[in-house]
């Protein structure tokens, strides 16, 4: 694995000011002249182009400790269907929940499909080291769990 870029290297600004940057981007999801805005009124004079190249480069490691950090999902899931509205035309939100009403996942789309909730459901399920003691459906769709899908 490949260590995480020295946000130093090469950089005009010292470290704290980088990922201070990287971080107003993505956790309150502002936009890039808000982050410049902020950084200007503690007297760092910086544009939103460089605060954009900033959060390019150190971006997914930001991500990457953001969702180690992260608890871990609670044991018992949901899984459900709901219908919403978008734009006028009716769409289908796959939504999988915890027991702490932490969204797990989500997928959007325009038909109900069967095929493709399943696709979601083995794809949450891969990235996890553990499978959880109970999941809840709205029994659209049955949960699968097979050793293929979170080994």
């Amino acid at each position: 694995m490949k260590p995480a870029p020295d946000p130093q290297y090469r950089h005009r600004f010292p470290a704290e000011i980088i990922s201070h940057a990287v971080w107003l981007y993505h956790v309150f999801s502002l936009s890039l002249r808000d982050v410049e805005l902020l950084l200007a009124e503690r007297y760092v004079v910086v544009s939103y182009e460089t605060v954009r190249r900033w959060c390019k480069k150190f971006g997914e490691s930001f991500a990457n400790r953001l969702c180690r950090r992260r608890p871990r999902p609670g044991d018992k899931w949901h899984l459900d269907e709901v219908f919403i509205r978008i734009q006028g035309e009716q769409h289908y939100l796959w939504r999988a929940v915890d027991q702490d009403g932490v969204a797990l996942d989500i997928l959007v789309q325009p038909r109900r499909d069967a095929k493709a909730a399943k696709r979601f459901f083995r794809r949450l399920l891969k990235d996890l080291q553990y499978v959880p003691r109970v999941i809840v459906t709205d029994k659209l769709v049955p949960p699968v769990i097979d050793s293929d899908a979170h080994s």
